[in-house]
């Protein structure tokens, strides 16, 4: 059984996790005409908004309280009341996504509560404006938590309760905060070519796939609608990708008795074919035969792929369920986790991933475990320790901002998982080292013993 080993260092050496508020503004961010809203110092903010410009190149719509001094100690009610009240004059959003941070969980305020006071106090004025709140302090958990968490509150806050009509080709789909653009467009399409329709929460490919709109949108542009988010209880099924997509799921069927099934991953032939056969379960229609041809080219990929992976050992860093998706990904491949090194230990996942341990850790932790690997598997700010080790780097996760394109990635499915394959395998190409003369024949310059040599002598 795995061993999960707690992180022992008094400080990050060098940072593997994002913070919970980023993790559920990332989610608010997948929502059409939403605006994340950090309550807390403007310091929390920028850093965020940094990362997902560097990470997304886009425009992207996020604001702050602004907390000060004089609020921190007396309370954040008014600026909090503010901020939501300025937001709705100034950019009319369908929803505002109240992030908090640890400068306000540490006090303690009764964030609920000062936003059903703002709720009835303003009535009018926010009428045809959701506000719901993510309570996710910097401290405690990380990108992965906070996702959920604002998707959990989202789901309780605006979808409508109670037993309903269920459309039967209606498929609701939770999925985890680690799947791309590419994977949530990909993961539409495969449900469509079934006849089924699905809604998709949060939908980041519809607001975050570099679409550049004809006119200056002041909030998110595409993405999942709150009438969508409403009537969430009359799919005909729910489907959730990732671990800690549990309780959002979970929620779900409590308000509305949408059942709902868990992919812990995506990746790989056995989960695609798992994934196919529920559409196909579900819609009562055969496999198409472009799905088809995408297993067969996985098969394919697969064959000519596997020679690369063997015997390789591979370090990987990233969240939970990203390390469980790429662990599994590289172990069936035929290749060994040499290191993995995780954000947290929330997660049950952690248990099923198949190394000997998993550190809680940073990229420091990383560095140290990963020396003698073939490959280091995390995000951008793993670039560093890939250099001082001379192992090269497969970017994955959150932020990826030295390189283009990384949103349009295809990680899931028959298809993203032949791309994992290439993209692996040709890495392992790229840094293979030719063999010397000497490593093909260990005797060459051997120095001979002294009797043989003597004998040699004696026979000349």
């Amino acid at each position: 059984m795995v061993r999960i080993l707690p992180q022992t260092k008094a400080a990050a050496v060098n940072p593997l996790k994002s913070s919970q508020p980023l993790g559920a503004a990332l989610a608010f961010l997948g929502i059409d005409g939403a605006m994340p809203l950090f309550h807390g110092s403007q310091g929390c903010t920028s850093f965020a908004l940094v990362l997902f410009v560097r990470h997304f190149k886009e425009a992207i719509p996020l604001q702050t309280t602004a907390m000060d001094e004089v609020a921190t100690i007396l309370g954040g009610a008014d600026h909090l009341e503010e901020a939501i009240l300025n937001l709705k004059s100034r950019t009319k959003p369908k929803l505002i996504g109240v992030c908090t941070t640890a400068l306000t969980e540490t006090r303690g305020e009764d964030f609920a509560g000062d936003i059903a006071n703002i709720r009835q106090k303003h009535a009018e004025e926010l009428a045809g404006t959701e506000v719901v709140l993510a309570n996710t302090p910097d401290f405690e958990g990380a990108i992965e938590e906070g996702w959920a968490k604002a998707v959990t509150a989202m789901i309780g806050r605006i979808t409508r309760p109670g037993e309903q009509a269920r459309q039967s080709k209606k498929i609701a789909i939770l999925p985890g905060w680690n799947l791309t653009v590419a994977d949530i467009e990909h993961l539409r399409d495969m449900v469509e070519s079934f006849g089924l329709e699905p809604v998709i929460v949060p939908d980041v490919s519809g607001s975050l796939d570099g679409t550049v709109p004809d006119r200056w949108v002041t909030t998110t542009y595409g993405g999942t609608s709150v009438e969508d988010i409403r009537e969430l209880g009359t799919a005909e099924r729910c489907i959730v990708v990732g671990e800690h997509m549990r309780r959002p799921a979970e929620l779900l069927h409590r308000l509305t008795g949408v059942p709902y099934t868990i992919f812990q991953s995506l990746a790989g032939l056995k989960a695609a074919d798992r994934f196919v056969s529920l559409l196909s379960a579900i819609s009562g229609a055969p496999v198409p035969a472009g799905v088809r041809r995408r297993r067969a080219q996985l098969q394919d990929a697969l064959l000519d792929g596997h020679f690369h992976f063997g015997g390789k050992k591979i370090a990987i860093a990233a969240e939970p369920d990203q390390l469980y998706q790429l662990a599994t990904f590289f172990v069936d491949m035929g290749s060994e986790i040499a290191a993995a090194v995780t954000t947290t230990n929330m997660s049950k996942i952690l248990e099923k991933v198949p190394a000997d341990s998993v550190q809680i850790g940073d990229i420091g932790d990383l560095e140290a475990l990963g020396a003698g690997a073939d490959l280091l598997v995390t995000h951008s700010h793993g670039r560093q320790a890939a250099q001082h080790l001379g192992i090269p780097l497969m970017r994955v996760g959150f932020p990826i901002f030295d390189r283009l394109g990384s949103q349009h990635k295809l990680t899931v499915l028959y298809q993203g998982t032949r791309d994992l394959i290439f993209e692996a395998a040709n890495i392992f190409q790229a840094n293979r080292h030719a063999p010397t003369p000497e490593a093909l024949d260990p005797f060459r310059h051997r120095e001979m013993p002294d009797e043989l040599r003597s004998s040699s002598l004696a026979r000349h």
